[in-house]
């Protein structure tokens, strides 16, 4: 196999898209190590003062006033009327992106989110390139801002949404249902007694890991405080991400809660958290729920956003391998019956292993390292 020069792009640096991109660098590099890449935000790239604001805007709507997003989200409406303004402004980024791939040479380019892919497909379009584009998803919910005509391939989560693509006008050659790209460590084994040792765990207690995402959002505080109510024993573990409010908040009050309770920032060491918890209570973002389906863990979703998360919470529900719950203060009582119930928490880890893609970001790699100009 042949050198190859391969360009990533997502377009928020803290995100599943991100860890998605370099989940796939990082299996382009297990299987060809000289390979060259560009793991790029391409809106930082492009328009690094819109990237800011844009990003602010979008984490401002998201926590204050999520109807807003719910009502943009795959909106056909919304689509229709910001088309122009959207092609606009591709044809604006166009050349940047020439002078990008004039310079490096890109074999292929692959996109972990939807507004780079669609200016990489008008660059395409713009000058007639034969430039292989790789879409991947990363959430179970094919929206419309995928959709374009110069996109060569996309990774589907699964089987299942590669139908959903088909059914909006994508031809079944182009789709590879691979799964959701996360980093390979998960799936390697690990001493789960010298990993519960390291964060100082009671062995044999139940552990409970609560996480909102890069960013800790989501009602983690209320969360937190439900599960004193939990009647067994049990210790969590919270990572609170970029959050530092939430961070300080759960730091000051620890003394005051009876369970045991470890709260961290933002980690890099999901996987080994993962290794050795009972049950995760998180936020449904592809790259988190695709980890655990992989580690086999029983998922609870409290409260999801409207757009991606409610799609993925409808994906995984409908797969038993996920529960909702929609008022975060009654969290304790699915805790009680899950850790009551042995085979309900079988059932629901079975369910994820059925759904689970464990090998995507290997196979996403080995793919890309396969294609040519």
């Amino acid at each position: 196999m042949s050198k190859k020069n391969i360009i990533l792009m997502y377009i928020t640096e803290i995100s599943g898209h991100h860890s998605a991109a370099l989940a796939i660098e990082k299996g382009i590099k297990m299987l060809s190590a000289d390979a060259q890449i560009l793991n790029i935000n391409a809106f930082q790239y492009t328009n690094p003062i819109s990237e800011k604001i844009v990003n602010r805007i979008y984490t401002t709507v998201i926590k204050k006033t999520p109807k807003i997003w719910d009502y943009v989200y795959d909106n056909p409406k919304i689509k229709n009327r910001i088309e122009k303004l959207q092609e606009s402004l591709y044809k604006l980024n166009s050349p940047k992106f020439k002078k990008l791939f004039d310079r490096f040479r890109p074999d292929v380019v692959v996109c972990t989110q939807a507004f780079p892919c669609g200016m990489v497909a008008d660059y395409k379009k713009t000058y007639n390139s034969k430039l292989p584009l790789v879409a991947v998803l990363t959430d179970y919910m094919p929206h419309s801002y995928w959709i374009y005509d110069n996109v060569d391939y996309y990774i589907s989560p699964s089987e299942e949404i590669s139908q959903r693509l088909i059914k909006k006008g994508i031809a079944s050659y182009k789709i590879k249902s691979f799964g959701i790209p996360f980093d390979p460590a998960f799936n390697e084994a690990v001493d789960k007694d010298s990993i519960r040792e390291k964060f100082k765990l009671v062995f044999g207690l139940k552990t409970i890991l609560i996480m909102g995402g890069g960013q800790g959002l989501g009602p983690i505080k209320t969360i937190v405080k439900s599960l004193e109510k939990v009647k067994l024993p049990i210790q969590e573990i919270i990572v609170a991400g970029t959050n530092k409010k939430l961070y300080n908040s759960l730091k000051k009050k620890i003394k005051e809660y009876k369970k045991r309770i470890l709260v961290y920032g933002y980690v890099n060491n999901i996987n080994e958290l993962m290794a050795i918890c009972d049950i995760v209570i998180t936020k449904p973002g592809g790259i988190t729920t695709s980890e655990a389906l992989a580690k086999n863990l029983p998922l609870i979703i409290v409260k999801p956003l409207p757009g991606q998360e409610i799609n993925n919470t409808i994906y995984l529900t409908e797969h038993q391998a996920a529960i909702k719950i929609d008022r975060p203060e009654l969290t304790n009582e699915v805790i009680d019956n899950l850790l009551s119930n042995s085979q309900e928490l079988k059932r629901l880890s079975e369910s994820a292993g059925r759904i689970a893609k464990p090998n995507a970001a290997l196979d996403i790699a080995r793919f890309i390292l396969e294609q040519n100009v």
